[in-house]
C-alpha cells in the first residue's frame, strides 16, 4: 500500500503566500510523477501543476509565475509554493502521485491524498 499525506494548508490574506507539502509513503519502488490538482466548492478538480521524477514541470495559466512546484526525490515529497494569493485560488488542494509499486512492477497506480484546504480572504 501507499500512503500520500498533504500538510500546509491554512488562511491566508490576499497576497499572501503558503508552503504546501506531500509526502508518499510504503511500498513504493519509483515515483513516476506527483502533482498539485485543486476543488473549489462547486466546480471540478484541475490540476494545478506537475512535476515529474527528472524535474519537468507543468503550470496551469492561472498559476504561472505565482506558484512553484518542486520535488526532493530521496524524500519522496513535493512542494506547492503559492504566492501572490488571490481569492480564488480558494479551494481543497490534492497531491497526486503516480507510483509503481513494489509489488507490481509491471504498471503504475495513482495516488491521492485527503486534500488540504486553503482559503485565501481578507
Amino acid at each position: 500500500q501507499v500512503q500520500v499525506v498533504e500538510s500546509g494548508g491554512g488562511l491566508v490574506q490576499p497576497g499572501g503566500s503558503l508552503r504546501l507539502s506531500c509526502a508518499a509513503s510504503g511500498s513504493i519502488f519509483s515515483i513516476n510523477a506527483m502533482g498539485w490538482y485543486r476543488q473549489a466548492p462547486g466546480k471540478q478538480r484541475a490540476v494545478v501543476a506537475s512535476i515529474t521524477s527528472s524535474g519537468s514541470t507543468n503550470y496551469a495559466d492561472s498559476v504561472k509565475g505565482r506558484f512553484t512546484i518542486s520535488r526532493d526525490n530521496a524524500k519522496n515529497t513535493v512542494y506547492l509554493q503559492m504566492t501572490s494569493l488571490k481569492p480564488e485560488d480558494t479551494a481543497v488542494y490534492y497531491c497526486n502521485a503516480i507510483v509503481t509499486t513494489t509489488h507490481q512492477l509491471s504498471r503504475t497506480f495513482s495516488y491521492w491524498g485527503q486534500g488540504t484546504q486553503v482559503t485565501v480572504s481578507s
